[in-house]
């Protein structure tokens, strides 16, 4: 046994420095003296190239710079590529797939529009006057007799009801400065050869004005014709609210009749099961093909003219409101089956006498949502409320966002969006400032400071459909004769324009190939972790345990550390103090605390009875050396006996 080897060789000279532990007395944890120590245990002992070399080289001192040196840039741009990679994984990119795919395609809804409103018999009446006001307001502005054109049934001026507000007027427009004109002929070498055009026409407009008249505007165009138009719309909405606050307006049994005379789907006949009708304000009685209240689902399995939707319209006016559209034929639009129908966004019009064929390509996208965009799957998380009840698009948020802050400004509902319950649409009779109101709101909409287009985000998944258009005449000029008795027998209706009375048109699939666009995600974590190992692998050539071996490095540091200030502020703090508190400090250190060298032979008193004359020596503390004077506590540290 140690101890006996130990306890045979007596007392002797005071060994010079601690034993090595033997492996029973080593601990579990187990740190390194210094930082010199820990550094050369771990460029020898690293996995990490180049590590190695800071050691070997180290008698060297040119190339341990130098390594050192290499090192450290090595370890910098492979931590500035860890940057360049994390920030490109937090970036969220996506990937664009584009797959192509063939199948039995779903026929998409279509609506159509007269492209005209009708003369209801509910405002016929109020709609007479308002074309005498317009009559008599044309004579006034341009000295131009519309009395034949306008009204079909005359009327006295006696018979006209009270003037209407916010009459359309002529505004003078100041002339421009005189030094302004001089400075601009100057400024001018070249001959102007542009025509003159009269200044009294730039402007003509009408005045708006708040609730208790404060604040006027007036709302101005420099078309005479664009003037009339917006003049004449601002009217018949307001009429057209007063009849609509508790139901649409009626229609005549024949007007479906009297404005589609033939409809086919993959050459059978339409019936009343494949359309719904709704009325929009400009455009007036419009009928959707397909949409999601169809009873029968429209399937196309092959492509081409033959396999689609063929209309004939007949797009003659002769009893609508030429006022509000000075073009003639219909509105086509081509959407999901459901979503609604933005006639104003997304429509085009037919061409009267000419066959308009619509070939259409499907197309799909699906964004990713969260981090990775900004779109939202069903508009939930949107701050709108979706007045249309229908699946969520962008400009259904968007038109709901616009007559929220329409009812919550002007107390009112604009008449060609829905409105909730419990609220009235817009006249000017009920809410008399509602114009001032909406054509500020309007403004303020257009450059986004309502914030809608803001609020409303994109839906994550989108159909798109593709259109692409081809025309030609129709009826030709050798078959038009047949083609319009047989349709004015058909449906027991006179053509009377020909030409200009019929329009065609055909929508189809012209392939059903049709192409699927997904977002995915560009860097995943996998993605992610494989280029940190390649770029380690680059600049050190090492696995993940040489990570491991950093971080307990780092680990060791820090401990170190923490063990050389815990020192340093022991022995300030903690070390004997002056007279009777220092002695009494070291007095009361157990033995166990004291250095080795204080009792050499301590490991070997277990095997052999201690000696009762030298243990008082044994067990008195060492001398404290911070006072310099006689201490009476001193006497107990001498050997009995001695002087």
């Amino acid at each position: 046994m140690k101890g006996d080897k130990r306890e045979e060789l007596g007392p002797g000279p005071e060994p010079s420095g601690p034993l090595p532990p033997t492996e029973e007395e080593e601990a579990l944890l187990e740190f390194h003296r210094s930082y010199r120590e820990l550094f050369e245990f771990f460029c020898n002992n690293t996995t990490i190239h180049g590590a190695i070399r800071l050691v070997c080289s180290q008698h060297n001192r040119m190339k341990t710079v130098f390594w050192a040196v290499l090192w450290l840039c090595t370890f910098g741009m492979m931590y500035w590529q860890f940057g360049q990679l994390f920030g490109e994984y937090f970036s969220y990119p996506v990937s664009l797939n584009i797959n192509l795919n063939s199948d039995k395609l779903i026929f998409p809804a279509v609506s159509i529009c007269t492209l005209n409103p009708y003369r209801y018999k509910e405002i016929q009446e109020e709609l007479e006057d308002l074309d005498r006001i317009t009559e008599q307001t044309l004579f006034d502005l341009y000295k131009y007799n519309a009395s034949h054109t306008l009204v079909a049934h005359a009327r006295s001026r006696r018979d006209l009801r009270e003037p209407l507000p916010h009459p359309l007027q002529r505004l003078p427009i100041p002339a421009p400065p005189h030094a302004a004109r001089r400075v601009r002929r100057a400024g001018s070498s070249v001959r102007d050869n542009n025509p003159q055009v009269n200044r009294k026409d730039w402007k003509i407009g009408f005045q708006l004005c708040n609730q208790n008249k404060s604040d006027c505007f007036y709302q101005t165009y420099s078309s005479g014709v664009d003037a009339v138009r917006e003049w004449y719309r601002f009217h018949y909405i307001n009429i057209l609210s007063r009849r609509r606050q508790d139901t649409s307006p009626s229609l005549e049994e024949d007007v479906l009749g009297k404005f589609i005379f033939t409809c086919r789907f993959n050459q059978d006949s339409c019936n009343e099961a494949n359309y719904s009708h709704f009325h929009h304000p400009m455009y007036g009685n419009c009928y959707t093909f397909n949409d999601k209240n169809s009873s029968n689902l429209w399937m196309s399995s092959m492509p081409g003219v033959n396999n689609g939707l063929s209309l004939t319209l007949r797009t003659e006016q002769n009893d609508f409101i030429p006022l509000l559209s000075t073009v003639t034929g219909a509105r086509v639009m081509v959407h999901e089956r459901d979503e609604p129908a933005f006639m104003d966004d997304a429509g085009f019009n037919l061409r009267p006498g000419v066959e308009t064929s619509i070939s259409m390509s499907k197309e799909a996208l699906d964004r990713l949502g969260g981090d990775y965009g900004d779109c939202t799957k069903n508009g939930s998380e949107v701050p709108v409320e979706n007045l249309y009840n229908t699946k969520y698009t962008q400009q259904v948020c968007i038109h709901s966002c616009f007559q929220e802050s329409m009812i919550k400004e002007c107390g009112c509902a604009y008449i060609f969006y829905p409105r909730p319950e419990g609220v009235e649409f817009c006249d000017y009779k009920k809410h008399n400032s509602w114009g001032y109101c909406y054509y500020k709101l309007q403004d303020a909409f257009s450059s986004d400071r309502l914030g809608c287009f803001t609020k409303c985000r994109k839906p994550c998944s989108v159909t798109i459909y593709k259109l692409s258009a081809s025309y030609s005449q129709w009826p030709s000029v050798t078959s038009q004769d047949w083609v319009f008795q047989m349709l004015s027998r058909q449906n027991n209706y006179t053509i009377k324009n020909k030409r200009d009375g019929v329009a065609k048109l055909n929508i189809f699939f012209k392939e059903l190939n049709y192409k699927s666009n997904s977002e995915s995600p560009s860097v995943t974590m996998v993605t992610l972790l494989s280029n940190l190992g390649s770029q380690w692998s680059l600049w050190f050539g090492s696995s993940v345990l040489s990570v491991v071996e950093m971080a307990e490095f780092i680990f060791d540091l820090l401990v170190i550390t923490f063990l050389m200030l815990l020192r340093r502020f022991r022995s300030r703090y903690w070390s004997p103090g002056r007279g009777g508190r220092g002695t009494q400090e070291v007095a009361s250190t157990p033995a166990t605390s004291l250095p080795s060298s204080s009792c050499p032979y301590q490991a070997s008193s277990s095997s052999s009875p201690p000696d009762p004359a030298i243990s008082p020596a044994l067990s008195a503390p060492p001398p404290a050396y911070s006072t310099l004077g006689p201490h009476p506590a001193s006497a107990s540290a001498h050997a009995p006996g001695e002087p």
